[in-house]
């Protein structure tokens, strides 16, 4: 995707203990830089404030990570977020990390595509989004800053 289809972007520099003896992020990095990224779009699309009185928990279903280009000590970086669909209980996110200082506007470094279940803590299973939630998302990826 193109860095404009994505109305919310975090920046954080990289840290030495995140990379590996190749001097480049290890691989299990890309998945906690996912994580940080989906927590800091929940915050920014604020459904929790919305509804605070409801329980809406998830659960990492599946996560596929595309490497593109390795990453490196010390850099600074974008991870970007947006919902791509909401299903009965799920929502499919896809993370993009992209170079923060890049020459280039396209320098992504990895996708990072997270199905994400909605549940019940209880019973660790599986229970319906509420409705208004795939709406909250939707109207905050769509919005531009053109």
């Amino acid at each position: 995707m193109s860095r404009s289809d994505f109305s919310f972007t975090y920046q954080f520099r990289v840290r030495w203990s995140e990379v590996d003896p190749q001097a480049v992020v290890f691989n299990a990095r890309y998945l906690d830089y996912a994580d940080i990224a989906i927590t800091e779009y929940y915050r920014a699309v604020g459904f929790r404030a919305q509804h605070p009185d409801e329980p809406l928990e998830f659960h990492v279903k599946r996560a596929i990570v595309t490497w593109h280009k390795p990453i490196e000590a010390d850099e600074m970086i974008d991870v970007m977020a947006r919902t791509e669909r909401s299903g009965t209980t799920s929502m499919t996110q896809l993370v993009e990390i992209h170079g923060a200082n890049a020459e280039s506007a396209d320098d992504l470094r990895a996708e990072i595509e997270l199905v994400n279940v909605h549940v019940d803590l209880a019973t660790h299973r599986p229970i319906p989004l509420p409705d208004w939630l795939p709406l909250a998302f939707a109207a905050f990826d769509n919005r531009r800053d053109d």
